[in-house]
């Protein structure tokens, strides 16, 4: 398909003349069009497309019906129709009324499009910048961020249905591809155990039972598997998808006898780590994640905004990850993606997630960006009851490297060292012979034995530094009524999900998945501005009749 020129002349006379008399009070699609004017061109697609071939369907229009996809919660074929009926979006496109539309398959080719060529960000940024001449946007101010758990658009399966439902699939490819050389390997058993979906399975009861049915599913794997990779099979068996999935998925979940007949289950830290697992044989990128006691086979999305009192709150940041990845590894990746926009705050507000000592004096020192957020409070011996004292009421002498306790004892030991993770940190010994005798000593270590009493970790200077002041402020009024501002973003994230539907994503993929949480961050965007356009309030934070109750008593 060649992208050819075109150039935007405006709405239609007709279109405009019965849009407008039919529409006097306008539409969502009338409003953005008359504010933003044309918001895609086609050259900024361009690369997507080659220069030979035939015409293809203007990218910018295919942009802007995705767009009122995720707005009014659109399938592609839903929406290849509206284009096709609705005035309203004719004149947004600037269409004639008379104009046929594109079939919906045009979408799903052009979303493959965006990410072939890297431009999943593309759509975003046009808005923004249109947003930013409007004078509703720029650097500088207030933004927030926050995250939430996005499902993936397949079933979470136990480690049982997992094995089965996989080797199911690549069973069911095989005896589509290569019929007759599968004929020579399954039996009516096999029929039996994986001829329907492994969700419509009543597993056997007892944990002795379903680990052997566990292992017989394994040894028919390792058959197939050893059958596609034997010297006389045909070479494309084992580039089919499905088995490259099952001898992976294998791998992850089994242990196989030097001699090839045992096959045991992986257990424990016999298994690999969650980030590096298979959840689903249907989603390769899908991983299962555990936040707060709930646990997600999918994905998490992370949403930056703006929170200035005089402007739009708009969504200036989208980034997604697989489910397992922590707030705190994204938080560098937010900032970077903000400062590549041209749109970083002066005041970023997070949650307790993406807070770190490092995060903080980092964030400070690149961006020029004061982060927002809490920290965690001083440590307390998990088993020490009442009085604690804490890590701040010890004095630390940087340049000689000696730390001064409450009642007057110097440490005796100071070492640099790191963590597995790679953070580097000190830790600081003080002689057993001094806690021993001390009235303070209940109230500060437990410690026992060995030649050390109470032990210190410290972060390298500036961090802990900028540590021990916010661990003071965030305990002050003052800091929690600037900080009340970040409750905000979970309206945004509500708005979102209700919206635009983005708490199950709508395509397998982290690509897909990315894509489509940009698209209805866009979304978002130009409703919340024809929300400001008209002059339509914020919702209010929805209050509970029970709490209302309480509340005014």
């Amino acid at each position: 398909m060649s992208l050819e020129s075109r150039d935007d002349r405006g709405v239609p006379e007709l279109t405009a003349r019965v849009v407008r008399a039919s529409f006097p009070k306008g539409t969502l699609a009338v409003r953005v069009r008359e504010a933003l004017g044309p918001m895609f061109d086609d050259e900024s697609f361009a690369e997507a497309f080659s220069v030979r071939g035939r015409p293809a369907v203007s990218p910018g229009a295919l942009a802007l019906v995705s767009v009122l996809q995720y707005a009014e919660g659109l399938t592609d074929r839903q929406a290849a129709d509206q284009v096709r009926a609705r005035m309203d979006w004719k004149f947004l496109l600037g269409l004639e009324l008379e104009d046929p539309g594109f079939d919906f398959s045009v979408l799903s080719d052009f979303r493959a499009r965006l990410i072939e060529h890297g431009l999943e960000e593309k759509i975003l940024d046009l808005v923004l910048k249109r947003i930013s001449g409007l004078g509703l946007l720029r650097s500088g101010g207030r933004q927030r961020t926050d995250s939430t758990h996005v499902l993936a658009a397949v079933r979470t399966l136990n480690r049982m249905e997992f094995v089965g439902e996989t080797l199911r699939a690549a069973l069911e490819v095989l005896a589509a591809a290569a019929p007759q050389w599968l004929t020579g390997l399954v039996t009516a058993e096999w029929v039996r155990r994986y001829g329907a979906r492994i969700d419509s399975y009543r597993f056997p009861k007892g944990d002795n039972v379903r680990t052997e049915w566990a292992e017989q599913v394994g040894r028919d794997g390792f058959t197939i598997l050893e059958a596609v990779h034997a010297p006389g099979a045909p070479g494309w068996l084992r580039e089919i998808p499905a088995v490259q999935v099952l001898r992976r998925a294998w791998i992850e979940q089994y242990h196989r006898d030097s001699n090839g007949e045992g096959v045991r289950w992986r257990e424990g830290k016999d298994l690999p780590p969650a980030r590096r697992r298979l959840s689903s044989p249907y989603d390769l990128d899908a991983r299962y994640g555990v936040k707060r006691g709930s646990g997600w086979c999918g994905y998490k999305t992370h949403l930056s905004e703006t929170c200035e009192p005089d402007t739009p709150h708009v969504i200036t940041h989208v980034v997604t990850t697989d489910a397992t990845v922590s707030d705190t590894e994204m938080t560098a990746t937010v900032h970077e993606g903000l400062a590549a926009r041209e749109l970083l705050p002066n005041e970023h507000a997070v949650d307790a997630g993406y807070v770190t000592a490092a995060h903080i004096v980092t964030t400070r020192d690149r961006h020029g960006t004061e982060m927002l957020g809490p920290v965690g409070l001083d440590t307390v011996h998990e088993r020490h009851e009442g009085e604690h004292i804490a890590q701040s009421a010890f004095t630390v002498d940087w340049p000689t490297r000696k730390v001064t306790c409450p009642q007057g004892a110097v440490s005796v030991s100071w070492s640099d060292q790191r963590k597995p993770s790679g953070t580097s940190i000190t830790r600081v010994h003080f002689a057993l012979q001094d806690c021993d005798p001390c009235p303070l000593r209940t109230q500060c270590t437990k410690a026992a034995n060995g030649k050390y009493g109470r032990t210190l970790t410290l972060l390298p200077r500036e961090q802990q530094q900028v540590l021990e002041q916010r661990r003071i402020e965030q305990q002050t009024p003052e800091w929690k009524a600037r900080y009340d501002v970040r409750a905000g973003i979970e309206g945004t994230i509500s708005q979102a999900v209700r919206r635009t539907g983005i708490r199950r994503t709508r395509y397998t993929s982290l690509a897909k998945t990315q894509l489509g949480n940009v698209l209805a961050a866009t979304a978002i965007n130009i409703i919340r501005l024809d929300a400001w356009l008209t002059d339509t309030p914020i919702g209010k934070t929805r209050t509970s009749h029970l709490a209302a109750l309480v509340l005014a008593a």
